[in-house]
C-alpha cells in the first residue's frame, strides 16, 4: 500500500524528486502543486479538482470499526454522528461503562489528521491494554478516528480541503462539529481534567500537504520545512501555568520505546539549513523544554483547545524515521497516555475527587 501511495499521490502532483528530500530549500517551481495557478487560492473548481483526484488506500471498517465492535473491558462504544462523503463515515467514541458525573474527565482523540496513522491505532491500543486500569479515578472518553475520510485517504484535510485541527474555533468543520456538539449537548461532565490529542508528523507533510496548503492559500514559498525525527509534544503558549512536570512525564514514558526528537543544533547544520529556523526549536518553534514546544492553541482552533482541561496536550511522532517501525510509533502513542494519566493519579490527587 505505501509503494502505491508514493506512486500515485506523491509522483503526478508534485514536482519534488527524491534527491530534494534532505534539502530545507528549493527552487519555488519544486514545490508547486499541479493543481491551481501559483499566487493566486483555490476557488470550487480546484477544491473540486483536488477532491476528484484523491485516492482510496484504506478502509476505515476493517482497520477502525472492526476493532471497535470487539469491544474493551469497562467500556461500550457509542455512534455520535456521521460523515458523507460519497458514502455515510459513521463515527464513534468509546466511553467509560460506569460514567460517573462527580467524576473528572479524561478526553483522547486520534485522526483529526486522518492519514496520521499511529495517532487512531495507538488510542486504540491503550483501549485494548491499559484503559480499564484508570477507569476508576477517571470518566474516560476515546474518540479514535474524527476523520474517517482523511484515514481512507490518507489526508491530512477533509473532504473540504479543510484542516480540521484549524476548525475548533471560530471555523468549524463537519468534523469538529460533531464531536464538540457531542460534548457539549450530549455528555455530562463535571469537569474535563486532561486532553490529549494524538498526531505525527510524517514526509507526507513536506512533500505533499505543505505545498497544497500553499497552492490551496495562493502563497508562493521555497521552503519546505523540516520533519523532525523523534517523538514530542506541542502545548498552549497562552496558558500561564504550563505543566512541565507532567510533559516530562510523558517524555519519560515514551523514552521507553523509542526516541525523542533532539532540538535543532545549528552547528550541524548545512548552510541551505540555517534557512529553516534558529537554534534549539523543534520544527521551527522554539522549544520549552525537552521535547515540548508551544504554539498559541485558541488562535489556531486547534483540536486541544476545545475542552480548557488543565492537562492538555497534542503528541507528535515522525513514523518515516529509519529508526522506528509502525508498531513502535502506535506503543508511542500508549505509552504517552498511560505516562500522562499516571502522573496525575499520583502526582495531583487533588485533582481527582
Amino acid at each position: 500500500p505505501i509503494d502505491m501511495f508514493v506512486v500515485v499521490v506523491v509522483v503526478p502532483f508534485l514536482l519534488l524528486t527524491i534527491t530534494n528530500i534532505s534539502n530545507a530549500y528549493v527552487k519555488p517551481s519544486e514545490l508547486r502543486h499541479k493543481i491551481g495557478t501559483p499566487g493566486l487560492p483555490w476557488g470550487t473548481k480546484e477544491k473540486n479538482e483536488w477532491f476528484n483526484s484523491r485516492v482510496y488506500h484504506r478502509s476505515y471498517q476493517e482497520d477502525v470499526v472492526k476493532k471497535l465492535q470487539a469491544g474493551f473491558e469497562g467500556f461500550a462504544v457509542h455512534q455520535y454522528g456521521t460523515i458523507h462523503v460519497n458514502k455515510e463515515y459513521p463515527l464513534y467514541v468509546v466511553k467509560s461503562n460506569d460514567w460517573d458525573e462527580e467524576k473528572v474527565c479524561v478526553l483522547i482523540t486520534g485522526g483529526v489528521h486522518g492519514y496520521e496513522t499511529s495517532g487512531v491505532q495507538g488510542a486504540i491500543l491503550f483501549l485494548q491494554r491499559f484503559a480499564k486500569y484508570f477507569n476508576h479515578d477517571f470518566n474516560i472518553l476515546v474518540a479514535p478516528c474524527v476523520n474517517p475520510w482523511g484515514y481512507e485517504t490518507m489526508e491530512r484535510w477533509n473532504a473540504q480541503a479543510m484542516d480540521p485541527n484549524r476548525s475548533f474555533g471560530r471555523e468549524v468543520t463537519n468534523e469538529s462539529k460533531a464531536l464538540m456538539q457531542y460534548l457539549q449537548h450530549y455528555l455530562t461532565c463535571a469537569k474535563w481534567l486532561c486532553h490529549l490529542d494524538l498526531h505525527e508528523t510524517t514526509d507526507f507533510d513536506k512533500f505533499e500537504f505543505r505545498p497544497a496548503k500553499l497552492a490551496r492559500d495562493g502563497e508562493i514559498s521555497n521552503q519546505v520545512g523540516t520533519i523532525p525525527d523523534g517523538f514530542y509534544l506541542v502545548t498552549d503558549s497562552t496558558i500561564t501555568n504550563p505543566q512541565t512536570t507532567w510533559h516530562k512525564a510523558m517524555i519519560d514514558s515514551v523514552r521507553q520505546v523509542t526516541h525523542i526528537a533532539p532540538v535543532r543544533s545549528n552547528a550541524l547544520c548545512t548552510e541551505q539549513q540555517l534557512r529553516m529556523g534558529p537554534d534549539g526549536t523543534i520544527i521551527g518553534e522554539q522549544a520549552v523544554q525537552e521535547g515540548v514546544i508551544a504554539v498559541p492553541v485558541p488562535a489556531l482552533g486547534m483540536c486541544i483547545g476545545m475542552t480548557t482541561a488543565k492537562y492538555a496536550a497534542t503528541t507528535e511522532i515522525y513514523p518515516d524515521s529509519p529508526k522506528v517501525t509502525l508498531e513502535q510509533c502506535n506503543q508511542a502513542q500508549m505509552m504517552c497516555i498511560k505516562g500522562g494519566l499516571e502522573y496525575i493519579t499520583q502526582q495531583d490527587k487533588g485533582s481527582i475527587p
